[in-house]
């Protein structure tokens, strides 16, 4: 199974910047699709960012398009997730995973997730 290794989590000032990566193990990647999710305590794990891998295409959710950005590096086996004008909304744990399907979405791997944290 791939092991997935979140980084770049912080505490940033709203309007800030961060950007989070997952580096996957393994010699063979080649996933159908990886995804951010985030979560607050009491609340569902959700999707905000998807990338069908082959064809580099991406899908947002609604309250993260246009300020997040989800990105690969397929030599480097790595996915980004470039997040800007940070909200103090968007403070959750956020997870990669490799998805088998996006809608709705079925996991194959989670990571260990990274703490952001958006001050006002």
């Amino acid at each position: 199974q791939v092991q997935l290794v979140e980084s770049g989590g912080g505490s940033v000032q709203a309007g800030g910047s961060l950007r989070l990566s997952c580096a996957a193990s393994g010699r063979a990647f080649s996933p159908y699709a990886m995804g951010w999710f985030r979560q607050t305590p009491g609340k569902e794990r959700e999707l905000v960012a998807s990338l069908i891998w082959s064809g580099d295409i991406p899908s947002y959710e609604d309250s993260v398009q246009g300020r997040f950005a989800i990105s690969r590096d397929n030599a480097k086996k790595t996915m980004y997730l470039q997040m800007n004008s940070l909200k103090p909304e968007d403070t959750a744990v956020y997870y990669c995973a490799v998805l088998i399907k996006i809608n709705p979405p079925i996991i194959g791997s989670w990571g260990q997730g990274t703490h952001v944290t958006v001050s006002s």
